[in-house]
């Protein structure tokens, strides 16, 4: 038998199976995904309601009372925990460089009951700002119990159109060298009240994605930070290693390290896709 008939039936087999399959699937697998939809879905929303309502609350740690330092608390992820520790009754230290916007989240943590707060402006990236951050905190309240890293800034960028690599070094600086000094710093006091690191990183920090690929390695970097600290220090002080996907902030509005080196807002920037 000529080999380009053989090749010709084995062909027409293979594409008739094929469409047989695609054809029983689209019939099949709809009307079967909407029964098991709505079979497993009313017992999935009972369960997690039963487990929000009463296991959650059960192990929620009590930090009433327990003094609650957090960077970059002046936007985003930083405001809201310092909103969510207020409402649990604890004693915060707010960190970051904009004193207005610290004294507005100072302002609102009051409002739902913050026992006290204690606002200071530094910049993470310097490690002197980031010593003195402790002492004061430790001056003002005696103690420590929670220290959150969440200062950060995200340089976007495609990697190959930067003019000046060393214009994205600020990012390193604030997101992973920040974080390290404020814990090398807080370290002896936390072990003293067998307090709490809360590191927060990024799914970029293990989800690879163009155009922040610098912001991606400084989170990187933060999550094997803390996972070896964990080895090293574990038993003394926990250590919390938060990896958040999207979530709404300044960075999602459009506030970005420029390939110049100069943060500003710029949604624009947020939405070319290949600059």
């Amino acid at each position: 038998m000529d080999f380009t008939l053989i090749t010709f039936i084995c062909l027409f087999f293979y594409n008739g199976i094929t469409y047989i399959i695609n054809l029983l699937m689209n019939i099949v697998i709809p009307p079967i995904a909407i029964i098991l939809l709505f079979f497993f879905l009313p017992p999935y929303l009972l369960v997690k309601y039963f487990i929000s309502t009463t296991i959650k609350p059960v192990l929620s740690k009590n930090v009433a009372g327990k003094v609650i330092l957090i960077t970059g608390a002046s936007s985003g992820i930083g405001k809201q925990l310092a909103i969510e520790y207020a409402r649990r009754g604890a004693c915060l230290a707010l960190v970051a460089r904009r004193e207005k916007k610290l004294e507005s989240v100072a302002h609102s943590t009051t409002l739902i009951g913050c026992q006290d707060v204690f606002i200071m402006c530094a910049d993470v990236s310097n490690p002197e700002h980031c010593k003195l951050c402790i002492e004061e905190t430790i001056k003002y309240y005696g103690r420590l119990d929670h220290l959150v890293n969440n200062a950060g800034i995200a340089p976007v960028s495609m990697f190959e159109y930067c003019p000046d690599v060393t214009n994205y070094v600020q990012a390193m600086d604030t997101n992973f060298w920040g974080s390290v000094y404020c814990t090398y710093n807080a370290i002896p006091h936390l072990k003293k009240s067998k307090g709490r690191i809360i590191g927060i990183a990024s799914s970029a920090g293990w989800l690879a994605t163009p155009r922040i690929s610098i912001y991606s390695a400084s989170k990187a970097a933060v999550i094997s930070f803390y996972e070896t600290l964990r080895v090293e220090i574990g038993n003394d002080v926990g250590i919390t290693i938060v990896t958040p996907g999207l979530i709404e902030s300044e960075m999602t509005q459009g506030k970005f390290l420029s390939r110049e080196g100069r943060l500003r807002v710029d949604p624009e920037m947020r939405d070319k896709p290949y600059e």
